[in-house]
């Protein structure tokens, strides 16, 4: 069924926990609206090869997405040897009109940095957008990202908005584009970003980085590639219940579970796709 699937929509994104209540209390702290937990059904469950019962929470950012999933069969926590070239790196770019702010808010409630500095201004040829790197409570790595005025049609407002996009960082930029090409989605142009203002986003000296947005049929939010150039490292194949296995969910026709080349996961969804479609009505 695989060859099958299409990335036509982001539903959201699905974060895994091992503490539950402790990160719904961050998300809400920076922003989001946070639900109640609820069982994650039997036949989810069983999709994602996980024995046992897992719980969820919801949470939301304007338009925006993140379920929040906890395991009673729990798996690794997030690697504490990891930077923002390592394979299993994949965020979430939150936009705002204050990246500074933003930054300040998730310090306070527990962020830890992956930039060196505080928000970076990237130059034009970069985005020209300011951006800081951080992670949560359990090391699920965020940006927040500011466009400047006028730039993003897309977004606009006060506060932190909703997720732009969802970077992932990979070690065959080739491979990569073909697979995310095959299932459906258009390659943007593509940017190569180096200097003193990417060293301070990063947290890596001399990082050289290819960034590469594939654009679904939807959008926001799409997904950009992050091609580090002799920067790639591997911390090993992820289980769906490890820590930092975060999933990409797509509303589809199809109940099904994929790994992109680098071994990122996707959900395609039914249940996704239905409660689309019952909200349009």
């Amino acid at each position: 069924m695989s060859s099958d699937l299409k990335f036509g929509a982001i539903a959201g994104f699905r974060l895994v926990t091992a503490d539950l209540i402790r990160l719904a209390a961050f998300y809400r702290a920076i922003g989001f609206d946070v639900g109640e937990p609820l069982p994650i059904s039997t036949a989810e469950m069983a999709l994602l090869g996980i024995a046992g019962t897992g719980m969820r929470i919801e949470m939301s950012l304007g338009t925006s997405r993140v379920d929040l999933d906890c395991y009673a069969l729990s798996g690794r926590p997030y690697p504490t040897e990891r930077s923002a070239s390592d394979r299993i790196f994949q965020h979430f770019a939150l936009v705002t009109d204050d990246a500074h702010m933003a930054w300040n808010r998730a310090r306070d409630a527990g962020a830890m940095p992956i930039s060196r500095e505080q928000p970076v201004a990237l130059p034009q040829s970069s985005g020209g957008v300011t951006a800081v790197k951080l992670r949560d409570p359990e090391g699920h790595p965020l940006e927040f990202t500011q466009f400047p005025p006028g730039a993003n049609p897309d977004w606009r407002g006060s506060g932190i908005l909703g997720i732009d996009h969802s970077a992932i960082a990979v070690g065959d930029l080739a491979a990569s584009r073909r697979f995310y090409a095959h299932h459906g989605m258009v390659e943007g142009e593509p940017m190569l970003n180096q200097g003193p203002a990417q060293v301070a986003l990063d947290g890596i000296d001399g990082v050289v980085v290819d960034i590469v947005p594939m654009q679904p049929a939807t959008a926001p939010p799409h997904i950009e590639l992050l091609g580090y150039r002799d920067r790639v490292s591997d911390t090993g194949q992820l289980a769906v219940n490890d820590i930092a296995a975060t999933r990409i969910v797509w509303r589809s026709a199809h109940d099904a579970l994929m790994r992109d080349p680098d071994g990122h996961f996707h959900q395609f969804s039914r249940a996704d796709r239905l409660q689309t479609e019952t909200l349009s009505r």
